[in-house]
């Protein structure tokens, strides 16, 4: 059975998001260790638990992609921030 053009996008959009969530769920269990400040940790909580619940979600409906982008700018925001404090504090040569 081929894949549609939509299936093959749901597809890459799934796995975008299982990767994001993975990545912010690391950098969560790294925070956590670090101890990073808890504004920091308490962003990527959020933005772990929202996309592990986005990608148990059969489909999002039309209504639902402004929560999923919203998800998903706040876990890339959460990252960045994370990333400067983490090379600010920890990468030290």
């Amino acid at each position: 059975m081929a894949k549609t053009p939509e299936s093959a996008a749901i597809s890459v959009y799934r796995m975008d998001l299982a990767h994001l969530r993975r990545e912010a769920r690391t950098a969560l269990e790294l925070a956590i260790v670090a101890p990073a400040p808890v504004e920091i940790t308490d962003r990527l909580a959020m933005a772990a638990g929202m996309l592990e619940a986005l990608t148990e979600v059969p489909e999002v409906g039309a209504p639902g992609q402004a929560v999923v982008a919203a998800t998903v700018d706040r876990a890339r925001g959460a990252l960045n921030v994370w990333r400067d404090w983490e090379r600010s504090h920890l990468c030290r040569g």
